[in-house]
């Protein structure tokens, strides 16, 4: 089975960064990554921008990602300052190959998704036919506001830009309950199910211990149903990829893991992989 990691981080070379990568027995550079994905049958990666918008997407290798170019807090300040050539921006990225998406933070930058900032980056993301990925649900660090990044937030952008393909990172997670319900009622609305677990895991203690969320989180998958707009991602480095690729494998119904680990990604994000 052919595996494409639909949410995925590439980090420069930092401490804490690989410390946190090596945790989870990983190495934190692309060299690494080269080598441990046929062993895993990943074939391709979707990276979630951060950083300075001049230098995301110069450093992806493309044979091997693609990328949505990412409006985190360092690129708008947290919400402070707004570039004004912004939407000029992104187009210059948009109009790139490797490009698939763009990627929005908005618990981080505590901005509303519907506010007028990002009004033209949805005619843009429309006009070019690349969804807009959020980010949606717990945030990593508490500043952040949890109400910028709730799967509600997202149903009012979706409703009112019916054009625009959306993606809600990380099924909304904890908020399942409102995040399937957005994913069922938006006919452009995907998601991923990237970050749900984090650091080192023991999968058989975890599904023990966690048997209540686990029940949870399959159910409400279930009862929505749509297995052609549930993706595969792994919110790499912050997981070990095999443990989540079982982990994955554990709640996603055996018949749909075809779609969920490689179709579903590669035609929502028009990635063109055979």
């Amino acid at each position: 089975m052919k595996i494409i990691d639909a949410h995925l981080h590439l980090f420069p070379s930092e401490p804490n960064i690989n410390a946190m990568t090596q945790r989870v027995g990983h190495e934190n550079s692309v060299e690494h990554l080269r080598q441990v994905y046929p062993s895993l049958s990943i074939v391709h990666g979707v990276v979630m921008g951060n950083r300075d918008l001049t230098k995301q997407g110069t450093d992806y290798p493309s044979d091997l990602f693609h990328y949505c170019v990412g409006l985190d807090s360092l690129v708008l300040d947290r919400g402070n300052t707004i570039p004004i050539d912004l939407p000029d921006q992104i187009e210059e990225h948009l109009k790139k190959e490797a490009c698939c998406g763009v990627k929005l933070y908005p618990g981080y930058n505590k901005i509303w998704l519907t506010s007028p900032i990002y009004e033209p980056i949805y005619r843009l993301a429309a006009q070019y036919d690349k969804p807009v990925a959020v980010h949606m649900g717990l945030t990593a660090y508490p500043r952040a506001y949890l109400k910028y990044s709730h799967p509600l937030a997202l149903d009012e952008a979706a409703a009112d830009h019916r054009k625009t393909r959306f993606v809600m990172c990380h099924f909304g997670n904890p908020f399942l309950q409102e995040a399937a319900a957005v994913l069922e009622k938006n006919p452009n609305v995907s998601t991923d199910l990237s970050g749900l677990l984090e650091g080192a895991v023991d999968l058989p203690t975890f599904y023990q211990e966690r048997a209540g969320y686990l029940s949870l989180l399959q159910s409400w998958l279930c009862y929505v149903g749509r297995w052609d707009k549930i993706m595969y991602g792994s919110d790499w480095p912050i997981i070990n990829l095999g443990d989540y690729i079982s982990f994955i494998q554990h709640i996603v119904p055996e018949q749909h893991w075809e779609k969920v680990f490689f179709s579903n990604a590669n035609q929502i994000y028009g990635l063109c992989l055979s």
